[in-house]
């Protein structure tokens, strides 16, 4: 069935059409229009400065970040990994010629659960790629102390956690580096983009050849490189979105807090955690629904929000060790967690511009729904 919605789960934020007009208006004269240009070192600069990171590099998607950090890093064997995620985070670790070795998801935060990781580790394991799920950190003290132990690289996904801090620090500080997306319906977006922040300068110099067909000079290729460039449009409209970026969070929260004052405390509903010491950029709103305790099932209130025209995400679903692509390599029993979350829960619309009015609507037919 093919649902048509009125209310979408995501909508991008945007400026307004004559503030990007005027960013983009000098490329008319420069005709510079990709190959890390002016914009794109505006943008570089100034997401170092927001993020609070020593470094960063930008890249076409976050996709790309993440495939290329991996290549740059020149690992070889297993990843300890989430299936619990987007399938850019396994495909990127796949793509590298490395093995994922899946890891059970935390009950509360549906992040990588630390305490069923130092188990899965063997003579092959090379690196750890934890995610941030839906704006919630992951257990990065417990990560860092066994990455230390077995001298593992760390790479975070951190498609979800644009701008977020923990403990007043930078959430791109974590790790050998981390790994962000812009895409259109990320909290910040531009257009389409990514980035990885890193603390190790030759990486850094590694992902920059590599993001450009792995020349290192004019007559010199040292590597197989793509092409994974920020083009100059992409980088400016994300020079616009990075001047509101703060509001559009504030305006984020709005909507959860009212999502809360409906849903909260709702036999049947688990919501969110709310983390200590996360300043949260409210990135999506889930909620895990178990049928026996609400009277109603995931797909009875996904189609019945659909019947009224508004849109939810089965975010993530299907698990990404069940992926038909893999040919039944996983097993898929080995994350119940993972797998018993996945078949309940629902992200629900969310984005700056989402009415409050619209967001008790939603939450009344979702509350009817309740036997």
């Amino acid at each position: 069935m093919i649902y048509m919605s009125n209310i979408l789960v995501t909508r991008s934020s945007m400026p307004a059409f004559d503030e990007y007009m005027d960013e983009i208006k000098s490329m008319w004269d420069s005709h510079w229009l990709t190959n890390m240009g002016p914009k794109h070192k505006t943008l570089q600069k100034q997401l170092m400065d927001y993020m609070g990171v020593e470094n960063i590099d930008l890249f076409t998607n976050g996709h790309m970040a993440l495939e290329l950090t991996l290549q740059a890093m020149n690992l070889q064997g297993e990843v300890i990994t989430t299936p619990f995620t987007f399938a850019s985070t396994t495909h990127a670790i796949v793509r590298n010629g490395l093995k994922p070795v899946f890891c059970d998801i935390d009950p509360i935060t549906m992040t990588i659960d630390t305490d069923k990781m130092e188990r899965l580790i063997t003579d092959r394991t090379c690196a750890i790629m934890p995610v941030h799920v839906y704006g919630n950190v992951c257990n990065v003290e417990e990560i860092e102390r066994i990455a230390h132990k077995y001298e593992l690289k760390v790479v975070y996904d951190a498609a979800h956690t644009f701008g977020e801090t923990y403990k007043g620090k930078g959430i791109g500080s974590y790790g050998d580096a981390s790994c962000f997306s812009f895409h259109a319906t990320k909290v910040f977006n531009t257009i389409e983009g990514g980035a990885v922040c890193f603390k190790d300068k030759h990486l850094g110099e590694i992902l920059y050849d590599l993001k450009n067909f792995g020349i290192h000079g004019p007559e010199e290729v040292d590597a197989v490189g793509a092409n994974a460039k920020m083009n100059e449009f992409c980088a400016a409209m994300g020079i616009c979105n990075l001047r509101h970026v703060d509001d559009e969070i504030e305006k984020r929260k709005k909507v959860a807090e009212r999502y809360r004052m409906h849903l909260e405390n709702v036999e049947g509903i688990q919501l969110n955690t709310i983390q200590k010491d996360v300043k949260s950029n409210y990135a999506y709103f889930p909620v895990i629904f178990e049928e026996k305790a609400f009277g109603a099932s995931r797909a009875e209130v996904f189609d019945k929000l659909a019947d009224n025209g508004i849109g939810a995400r089965k975010y993530f679903y299907p698990l990404t060790n069940t992926f038909a692509a893999f040919h039944g390599q996983y097993d898929v029993s080995q994350t119940p967690v993972a797998l018993h979350i996945s078949k309940r829960v629902l992200t629900l619309p969310m984005y700056a511009d989402l009415a409050l009015e619209e967001v008790d609507r939603i939450c009344n037919i979702i509350l009817s729904c309740k036997q």
